[in-house]
């Protein structure tokens, strides 16, 4: 009997935000140098539009279809240019609770690669939030700052 170990995963969260490819970057440098794999997570917010069911459903298919089309695209980008293996998952909730929850349940993600916003407002909700918990996260948090360079990220990297 041949026992294979898993491959670690360094989850990285796909927004909307110029933040994102500095992390997806610094998470794809990461697994080519460790055998890692990428794991994008693309959150959709849920629609709140009761009075209306089928507005409803449409903004979220929409969102979906949306979430897929970039998804597909980013998967695509990491195989041709870092020949690393990617997956990618699209959950609707509240993002930091699907964060944890996800962290919680897959043992495999070993590393949680955040970037933070480089303007004066602060690092941006997410890192605020999850970095700002005193507990609960299992893994290390790597945040990446927004106003490296590529070269510097390839660098610490």
């Amino acid at each position: 009997m041949v026992i294979t170990e898993n491959k670690r995963k360094l989850l990285v969260i796909v927004d909307d935000t110029p933040e994102c490819r500095k992390s997806l970057r610094f998470a794809c440098r990461r697994a080519s140098r460790t055998q890692g794999i990428v794991l994008m997570l693309r959150v959709i917010y849920p629609a709140d539009f009761q009075h209306w069911l089928a507005v409803e459903e449409r903004m979220r298919q929409e969102a979906k279809d949306d979430a897929k089309d970039l998804l597909s695209r980013l998967c695509n980008e990491i195989k041709d240019q870092w020949g690393i293996e990617s997956e990618s998952l699209i959950i609707e909730g509240k993002t930091d609770k699907v964060i944890m929850d996800l962290i919680d349940k897959n043992l495999d993600i070993k590393i949680l690669v955040l970037g933070s916003a480089s303007g004066s407002d602060g690092p941006g909700p997410l890192v605020s939030q999850l970095v700002g918990r005193s507990s609960g996260i299992r893994i290390p948090v790597t945040v990446v700052p927004g106003d490296l360079t590529d070269g510097q990220i390839d660098e610490l990297s």
